[in-house]
């Protein structure tokens, strides 16, 4: 995601959001946490920075927010490719 760099800090989770009925309902979150994946994206149509989101969750690091977005980016070009041809 332009604007936003990985710092390559700390290895991230593999993978990187995870899916379990005992978690949240079965609700995809970022791996290692208890944070929906969705928050992340609610704050960002909300207009809020992704600091605030981070300050707010700090068990999510900025890499691993980043590369959920980035993966999310990823997938919606590829659906957008795929549904011109």
């Amino acid at each position: 995601v332009q604007g936003l760099r990985r710092s390559q800090t700390m290895p991230l989770p593999e993978p990187l959001i995870s899916v379990s009925p005992d978690t949240l309902s079965g609700a995809p979150v970022f791996n290692g946490t208890r944070v929906p994946v969705k928050t992340l994206f609610d704050y960002l149509e909300a207009g809020d920075p992704i600091t605030e989101f981070l300050a707010d969750f700090p068990n999510v690091t900025r890499d691993h927010a980043v590369a959920v977005l980035e993966m999310a980016r990823r997938s919606a070009v590829e659906a957008a490719s795929q549904a011109a041809e």
